[in-house]
């Protein structure tokens, strides 16, 4: 049988959904997923965010390392408000103005270890580490200028050899900058991937995390992607859409990207 992983990195209030099949012996992957995401995330302004991030990654049977590296630009942001990770970690005075601005992103580096494997009505455990670094531009408000530091665990099981569900659970450790007082946050998701061809994989997810600024509502997301496999291997393309449930969410955002797989 052919699991198709479902390992999710957050950037916005959606992911980048890595697929294809885990290999014993190890594998490399490296692919691009451009994105678009546009709303208030709470607040006074109409935010157009393009995030575009390029990942490389290595995985085996229990292990996975991703390195993302993303590019952003942003059109509506307020004066004196911060994004982390692509999302609003703070939101500044009102009515003081909007600006433009675009560069690197905050990088992430995660790693994924399976520490139970799936065995029957025993879904596989993996806890897993992330790091977001501060690369992103604090003086243009591209981010704090601040590390993150995230634990969580991830459970992945199999309804017969087409349905495959699974849910996450973080805690992040949020780099708080003087006078921002942001405040640590849990991160979760849950869904499910069908395999409805070998190439063909559809997955829905609902996604949240609380809100790094008290006092604001954090984001909540309904996911939907579907991948195409060119290859055995895995390499192919994806196209997400992402529906905003909440007013720190995006109103909708939309991505279609492509990896390959080297086998």
């Amino acid at each position: 049988m052919r699991k198709y992983k479902t390992g999710l990195c957050l950037l916005i209030a959606s992911p980048a959904l890595a697929w294809g099949s885990a290999q014993a012996s190890g594998q490399f992957t490296i692919g691009d997923l451009p994105a678009f995401y546009q709303g208030s995330f709470g607040t006074n302004s109409n935010l157009n965010i393009f995030y575009n991030s390029t990942y490389f990654q290595y995985q085996n049977s229990t292990l996975r390392l991703k390195l993302t590296v993303p590019e952003l630009s942003v059109s509506g942001l307020p004066n004196g408000a911060t994004l982390s990770g692509g999302g609003i970690a703070s939101r500044g005075q009102t009515n003081t103005g909007t600006h433009s601005a675009s560069g690197i992103g905050d990088i992430w580096l995660a790693a994924h270890y399976t520490a139970i494997q799936n065995q029957g009505l025993v879904p596989s455990v993996v806890p897993f580490a992330k790091v977001k670094f501060g690369t992103a531009s604090a003086a243009q408000g591209l981010g704090t200028g601040r590390n993150d530091y995230e634990f969580g665990v991830g459970l992945n099981d199999n309804i017969g050899t087409r349905i495959f569900p699974f849910a996450h659970l973080a805690y992040r450790i949020v780099g708080n900058p003087p006078g921002d007082n942001l405040q640590n946050i849990w991160t979760y998701n849950l869904g499910s991937s069908f395999e409805v061809t070998p190439r063909n994989i559809f997955t829905a997810m609902f996604s949240g995390a609380q809100s790094e600024q008290p006092g604001y509502s954090g984001p909540a997301d309904l996911i939907l992607a579907w991948n195409y496999n060119l290859t055995s291997a895995g390499s192919g393309i994806q196209l997400f859409v992402d529906k905003g449930l909440t007013n720190g969410s995006p109103d909708y955002g939309i991505g279609l990207g492509v990896q390959y797989v080297f086998s």
